[in-house]
């Protein structure tokens, strides 16, 4: 009886063309089997898909049955996550599915708000399927209806009362749902009206430092509600036309909600584009908001999904650019998955693209996405942008992304969605990306104060035109350091480029005409003492966001302004310097030499510092190099320079350097706490890998048969390297260093091997004074 249903459900559709007549019925899953025979009442669903005959003529069979497949998992799995019972799921027509469960009771209202539900859920997971696949969104229409069983009917009984069920369930979905039918209204109106909706908050790695970008807010419905999910809750809004009030009340609790964050951490609010087109989304009010919590335009980034069409590209482009002009940033989310890929990316130009996480998964596996992402990375790169990897859920994703270059990461693996927001679920110091293995190579020990120029200062409270006939008036001033009531310590920075940029904005000059300096001002500007090294000051310059990176640098002293610094001079009096010092870098391996190392080791007395040199050396050079030639040794060089960079990056602090002071040594300056570790990493690494660079005869034998400076031949053995170490503690002069460096060195190379060692006598420079030369016994490089 069943198939006969079903035979004649299918024959009477506007779609029977696309049927092929060879095909038989599929059979009736066994679930409606017992829903019928058991005589029981049970709720039909008849979801169809509007245009799939359209769909298929446009992008073909085979992607219309890939549709189908997903769409059946779906609803499948829509309804077991809504009811949490297992539903029957059977197509009755290509783009027309047939669902039921058995009935519950209760108002037949109920039964549509569920329907609807499960509908919103299955559009918004298959939508992100056929996004990826062909670019646009599915159009799902539903119908519901209630077949009311009876175990005295007959097998012909039944069969009508399921067709006259399906038919009136179908009818529905034809038709068009007026969505204040539903009690679901009701409740979203309760929630835009007693402000429900929760925020919860999501971190986004910086894999560079290992500390956190920023936070995204993500909007929840109240908890055991129907609008508990985003999906549905964001969906009905949009269908029922309240998007705008729904996402002002979520940037409003994610603001209220977020707390303190640290100098340069943001929050990402995520904006339809057709928010943008509210008229209550340009008058100020976020402005208002975020003053009102001590927040700041440039903590905030707008997220635009790319899920969704820019129809309104003027206007859409007139308040993108109003809100830049303020300091705002903009992101664009799910990168990859939506309607205008990379040409919406580079027409809206954002600070971030977060790239979708269909891309992530399995990037690990998957050479043709770590291709992908790294031309995301590239292109970027080009336009000024940084790139946010989105749902990372193991550590060789994380790993891989690092690798490829990626610059901040966010997913499950780092930290889940929660409110307070969260810390990072997991120590993140291994995600950090390695440092540039070509080392700076020359210091900058001048303070920043002898660059300073005189700065335009104005107080707090200030208003904004005031400032504006400053810049008009003073033309060799591009900043003005705004500075407290009652000190001169600096508060914020204004530069030109940023007031002008403000103020051209579509509604700025209304909007700061009568407003304090203090609303558009830089309250994070880069601050630093006039001790301060140049070099110093420019890592700290340049590690700004982009659209700071330039801004003058506000120079005090004991905390009141002395002046500022350009960018210009700055990065001026760095090249002379570096000009003059690269005169004294290694050609071969790139390390400062005599002069620089001379320049630090003084500058370190100087400043007081407790410090350690390690003099390296290596053993029976002479001998590997006139056996295997110059270009071998050369490489052997190189491989201890490498061994040693390594070693004192890994377990050296930032400070710490290393320099190639002539043929085969090298000079390490480090803290004492780290001297050890860094040499015994080094001996071991160098004992493993120098055998590389012999012939197998040679390092099956473990030696090297060679003529030796008296012309005698003997057997001699492999390359080591020696170390000795030894401690500064005070004033001391550099030919008393240069004297016990060698000493100790020469007692280190006296023991054969792989060794470092401890020069026992007290640091140089303190008040204790050696009565015998009594350096620690060597360390082999196997040693414990």
């Amino acid at each position: 009886m069943l198939k006969t249903v079903l035979k004649r459900l299918r024959s009477n559709t506007l779609h029977s063309a696309f049927q092929n007549p060879l095909e038989p019925p599929s059979p009736p899953p066994n679930r409606l089997r017992e829903l019928i025979r058991g005589g029981q009442d049970f709720d039909i669903l008849l979801i169809n898909v509007r245009d799939f005959a359209l769909l298929r003529e446009l992008y073909g069979r085979e992607l219309a049955q890939e549709i189908e497949t997903q769409l059946t998992a779906v609803l499948r799995r829509a309804v077991s996550e809504r009811l949490h019972t297992s539903p029957a799921c059977m197509p009755l027509e290509p783009g027309e599915y047939l669902l039921c469960w058995p009935a519950r009771g209760g108002d037949p209202r109920s039964q549509h708000d569920t329907a609807y539900e499960i509908k919103l859920i299955a559009q918004r997971e298959a939508n992100a399927h056929l996004l990826r696949w062909a670019g646009r969104e599915l159009d799902l229409g539903f119908g519901c209806a209630r077949h009311e069983g009876s175990k005295d009917l007959a097998g012909a009984g039944r069969e009508a009362r399921l067709f006259q069920a399906v038919g009136e369930a179908r009818l529905r979905a034809k038709m068009r749902l007026d969505l204040s039918q539903l009690s679901l209204s009701a409740e979203f109106n309760a929630i835009l009206h007693e402000k429900k909706v929760r925020a919860l908050f999501q971190p986004i790695a910086d894999f560079a430092s290992g500390t956190i970008l920023a936070w995204e807010a993500l909007a929840r419905g109240p908890e055991g509600s129907a609008f508990q999910s985003p999906a549905v809750l964001f969906d009905f809004a949009e269908q029922s036309g309240k998007l705008f009030a729904l996402e002002r009340l979520c940037r409003e609790r994610a603001i209220r909600c977020l707390g303190t964050i640290a100098q340069g951490q943001k929050l990402f609010l995520n904006i339809h584009p057709k928010t943008m087109a509210d008229p209550e989304f340009t008058h100020g009010k976020t402005l208002e908001l975020l003053e009102e919590v001590g927040l700041a335009p440039e903590n905030i980034v707008f997220e635009i999904t790319e899920r969704h069409s820019i129809n309104e590209f003027a206007l859409f482009h007139r308040t993108l650019d109003h809100y830049r002009s303020q300091g705002y940033l903009v992101a664009v989310d799910d990168a990859g998955a939506g309607y205008s890929g990379l040409t919406s990316v580079a027409q809206i130009r954002p600070e971030f693209i977060k790239i979708d996480m269909s891309l992530i998964q399995g990037i690990d596996k998957d050479p043709v996405k770590r291709a992908l992402i790294e031309t995301f990375v590239t292109f970027a790169d080009k336009i000024g942008s940084k790139i946010i990897a989105e749902g990372i859920e193991s550590q060789a994703q994380a790993a891989c992304l690092i690798d490829i270059g990626v610059h901040y990461g966010q997913g499950y693996y780092l930290a889940r969605p929660a409110a307070p927001k969260p810390a990072l679920s997991l120590d993140t110091a291994y995600l950090r990306k390695p440092q540039d293995p070509t080392r700076v190579i020359t210091t900058c020990l001048m303070p920043i104060g002898n660059l300073v120029e005189a700065a335009q200062t104005r107080r707090q409270g200030t208003l904004v035109p005031e400032a504006q006939h400053c810049f008009d008036t003073c033309r060799q001033h591009a900043s003005i350091v705004v500075v407290d009531q009652e000190q001169e310590t600096p508060v914020g920075l204004i530069m030109e480029y940023q007031l002008n940029r403000q103020l051209s904005g579509q509604f700025g000059a209304a909007l700061y005409s009568k407003r304090p300096i203090d609303a558009i001002m830089d309250r994070h500007p880069l601050i630093v003492d006039e001790s301060t090294p140049v070099e110093q000051t420019a890592k700290s310059a340049m590690q700004r966001e982009k659209i700071k990176a330039y801004d003058d640098i506000i120079v005090t002293r004991q905390g009141q302004v002395l002046g500022i610094v350009t960018v210009q001079r700055l990065l001026n009096t760095l090249a002379h310097v570096q000009v003059e010092m690269a005169k004294g870098t290694n050609p071969l391996t790139g390390l400062p030499g005599n002069v620089t190392l001379e320049r630090e080791v003084e500058a370190g007395i100087t400043a007081g510092r407790h410090f350690a040199i390690a003099y390296a050396d290596l053993d029976n050079f002479k001998v590997y190099n006139d056996t295997y030639g110059f270009k071998n040794g050369d490489r052997v060089i190189k491989l201890a320079a490498d061994i040693l960079d390594h070693s004192v990056r890994r377990f050296g602090e930032a400070s710490d350097k290393l320099f190639h002071i002539g043929g085969d040594d090298f000079v390490m300056l480090t803290h004492p706490n780290n001297v050890e570790r860094i040499c015994l990493a080094a001996t071991r690494c160098f004992k493993r890998l120098i055998r590389t660079c012999y012939c197998l005869q040679d390092r099956q034998r473990g030696n090297v048969l060679a003529t030796g400076r008296d012309g005698v031949e003997r057997t001699y053995p492999l390359v080591s390297l020696s170390i000795g170490i030894l401690e500064i503690g005070g004033p001391c002069t550099l030919l008393e260093i240069g004297e016990r460096a060698a000493h100790v060195k020469k007692y280190a190379k006296s023991m054969p091997g792989n060794v470092y060692a401890w020069d026992r006598r007290p640091p140089l420079g303190t008040s204790q004074q050696p009565k015998v030369f009594a350096p620690a016994s060597p360390v082999p490089a196997d040693a414990a």
